[in-house]
């Protein structure tokens, strides 16, 4: 238990998602089947290839999440480091001053989620309901200290069907919440980091 609610809390309705599981039992989650996962073979690689600081940062609805961040952190900076756009990954300033900041915003779509979670779970899930979490990811890059930010975006959807209602069409069901936020995080790191590869300012 204390592990879901530690997952859990990278949405923005992550006690009220937790406490469907707990009165329905029924709650299932769909990544978003919009943004797929581009494989890092379909990146431009630089010639040659320079080091990089790389920054990553969660965020739910604009506002720092260190402990989404900490979780994510890893998988990031990985994903970065086996794209071979980069000689070197690191977490500290790196010869040349290149920069690249990643920060993934958590934005709730659905506005009346808690009124339907409400609902639903005082139903016992006779009642179905969907919410769904945005997210965006912000890819700045910067070759150098002086040089301007080249900035890629792309957007990405978790859905959580809760009680007897249809499951979300055009997308993939989860095995958990875990799966579905780190799915979701690799495929939409892919298509910015790939955006980045593709453009013409990007050495």
């Amino acid at each position: 238990m204390n592990h879901i609610m530690k997952i859990g809390s990278f949405a923005c309705r992550g006690i009220i998602l937790l406490s469907l599981f707990i009165i329905t039992g029924c709650a299932n989650m769909y990544v978003d089947d919009s943004t797929k996962e581009i494989s890092a073979s379909e990146f431009k690689k630089p010639d040659p290839l320079r080091p990089v600081q790389a920054l990553f940062e969660f965020q739910t609805k604009g506002v720092a999440n260190a402990q989404a961040t900490d979780y994510l952190k890893a998988q990031v900076l990985e994903q970065i480091k086996s794209s071979g756009l980069f000689s070197e990954v690191s977490d500290g300033p790196v010869t040349g001053g290149a920069l690249l900041s990643i920060t993934l915003n958590n934005i709730p779509i659905t506005d009346d989620a808690f009124s339907k979670g409400f609902v639903t779970g005082f139903t016992f899930g006779l009642a179905g309901s969907q919410v769904t979490d945005g997210y965006v990811c912000t890819a700045r890059y910067m070759t150098d200290t002086s040089s301007p930010a080249i900035e890629k975006k792309a957007r990405h959807a978790i859905h959580t069907t809760m009680g007897n209602t249809t499951p979300p069409e055009n997308a993939t069901k989860a095995e958990n919440i875990e799966v579905a936020i780190t799915t979701m995080t690799r495929q939409i790191m892919s298509n910015v980091l790939h955006d980045l590869s593709q453009d013409s300012d990007f050495k």
